[in-house]
């Protein structure tokens, strides 16, 4: 019988598995080595993408030759332990395992009937999550998402549902008021995004001023919700950030909580990475009162390691999801029917899409909380010795964080931002290491992150050194 012209032979296949496992590998060995950074040279990267015009087809190993070189050499590695940059961690290798074991068998997870096993696996997921942030076992739902920007826009549309049930079907203009929510000025700006998906607009999106250490200024909050409330607009939901992207401040969670259960609004926490706290035997204390939250976006492809994306939305309100995203089709298998299943596309706003929770699933199956718990804790405390390193050496920290997150300057030096920026570009140019900047109460400060669970005491101090020598050229 003729080949499949699409198809490989099991010994194709496990002979190519073992290729690219070996460039893996190979990838993995030489990375402490390798430049963190590669030169942005952009004629020469868009030579290498359109090497091949698609014309002539090139053999499988040839073709993976070429993908590997271009991922080797023209990506910031953020799988390297001198890597502090935004929350990319390198993943763990069960969570690599699972997109490899993904991929291969492809289930679809619109349906429940079409792949039981995933569907339940992430639910349980979910439901063993959703404990952890001190929800009931009974009251537990949410799905996984591509990342935390899709579970904060789920989490405005169930927040305007929950207020305002004729949204699903008359949209806004039915609305007799224009709806607000409010956020921390250093809150992620996905929230803007969500606004605009949700027909809402930027407008709606009240920005609450943060106080000297960055939290969320409650007074500042109740005040704009009650000026809203008397100018005839409709608050329907407040917003903390537990870790912040830019400083990695915790707002204040039981305060909002208490500020959202007095104006009946819907309390949502953005957990996105600092949101892994609640996992930590040391800093869980951090995130108290997380259970008061109407739904929570946490992202395990941040602090977690697993491979991107893998974000997840929680909340107690079982019937809010179904209420927001249920829909009739008779296309869909009914196979399931007669059971007390839920089919996923009818609870998401994805339809079609891959097992994102076995990344997660996996990895816990690997490590265990407890693994996790003490993976969380010793970042933490790489990143306290680094703090104490940069002001042995004479930097300035002026952020006030247990979270793993360092922003500082040079106090000699920290109202010149041409300097700071110059310092930040000349350590990425090296190769040696990835850092960025960040803007502290209106001063631009370096930006070192420590969720590397490779990354070690002469990582950072090495870091140490590259920073001096780069001050010393600035």
């Amino acid at each position: 019988m003729e080949k499949n012209q699409w198809d490989f032979t099991s010994e194709e296949r496990t002979d190519l598995f073992a290729y690219v496992m070996q460039l893996i590998n190979d990838y993995y060995t030489q990375l402490p080595e390798s430049a963190v950074a590669p030169p942005l040279d952009l004629a020469t990267i868009q030579k290498h993408v359109s090497k091949f015009d698609f014309s002539n087809p090139v053999n499988l190993k040839y073709a993976v030759d070429h993908v590997a070189y271009g991922l080797s050499n023209y990506q910031v590695h953020t799988t390297h332990p001198m890597y502090f940059g935004l929350f990319n961690p390198r993943p763990v290798f069960p969570g690599i395992l699972a997109d490899l074991l993904t991929a291969s068998f492809n289930p679809q997870l619109a349906a429940w009937s079409h792949s039981p096993f995933a569907v339940l696996a992430e639910q349980y997921v979910i439901t063993e999550t959703g404990k952890r942030f001190g929800y009931k076992e009974t009251d537990v739902d949410g799905n996984f998402t591509s990342g935390g920007a899709e579970a904060n826009l789920t989490a405005v549309l169930t927040a305007l549902i929950a207020h305002f049930p004729e949204y699903s079907k008359e949209g806004l203009r039915s609305l007799p008021k224009q709806p607000v929510f409010y956020v921390s000025k250093e809150s992620h700006h996905s929230f803007v995004k969500a606004a605009r998906v949700c027909g809402l607009g930027t407008n709606a999106v009240r920005e609450v001023e943060a106080l000297p250490n960055l939290q969320m200024n409650t007074e500042v909050l109740e005040r704009k919700i009650a000026e809203d409330i008397r100018a005839g607009y409709a608050p329907f939901m407040v917003v903390a950030t537990a870790g912040t992207t830019g400083a990695g401040i915790m707002d204040p969670v039981q305060e909002i909580a208490g500020i959202a259960q007095k104006h009946q609004l819907w309390f949502h926490i953005d957990g996105a990475w600092g949101g892994a706290a609640v996992f930590s035997d040391e800093v869980k204390l951090l995130i108290q009162g997380c259970e008061q939250a109407d739904s929570i976006t946490f992202d395990a492809h941040k602090w977690f390691s697993v491979p991107m994306g893998a974000g997840l939305y929680l909340t107690r309100h079982k019937q809010i999801l179904h209420e927001t995203f249920r829909i009739a089709t008779d296309y869909m298998p009914k196979e399931g029917l007669e059971l007390q299943v839920t089919d996923p596309f009818t609870h998401s706003i994805q339809w079609s899409r891959r097992f994102i929770g076995l990344k997660l699933y996996l990895s816990l199956l690997v490590y265990g909380w407890q693994g996790y718990s003490n993976m969380i804790d010793e970042t933490i405390r790489i990143c306290k010795q680094l703090k104490e390193l940069l002001v042995a050496n004479q930097w300035k920290v002026v952020n006030d964080t247990i979270l793993p997150v360092i922003c500082f300057t040079d106090p000699e030096r920290e109202d010149d931002d041409v300097f700071i920026q110059k310092v930040c570009n000349l350590l990425i140019q090296s190769g040696g290491t990835w850092l960025s900047t960040y803007r502290v109460n209106g001063k631009l400060t370096i930006r070192a992150c420590v969720i590397n669970y490779t990354t070690s005491e002469d990582d950072i101090k090495r870091l140490v050194k590259l920073l001096g020598e780069a001050r010393g050229k600035a």
